[in-house]
């Protein structure tokens, strides 16, 4: 029984590892497009662009920080479930 628990829990931060790079690369082109689609509605060309892809940038670091933050606190409830004190 042990064995599949730490299977999963392998498999869950394998998990966490793939999704980091797709949510590092999400929010820049979010946007962008969002950004993008400003500036051609306010003929601001690149300004907003510019300034929403930063925070996209933002918003995605915070996010994996967030993400790796919970896995940490997770894997030590899973450390202290395991092995108990004497």
């Amino acid at each position: 029984m042990e064995n599949k628990d730490k299977f999963y829990s392998y498999l869950r931060q394998a998990g966490i590892y793939t999704v980091i790079p797709f949510i590092l690369a999400l929010g820049p082109i979010i946007g962008y497009f969002i950004g993008n689609f400003l500036d051609q509605k306010l003929h601001t060309e690149p300004y907003l662009m510019i300034l929403f892809i930063v925070f996209g940038f933002i918003a995605s670091g915070k996010e994996v920080y967030n993400l790796v933050k919970r896995a940490m606190k997770d894997m030590e409830k899973e450390d202290k479930g395991n092995n108990p004190k004497i």
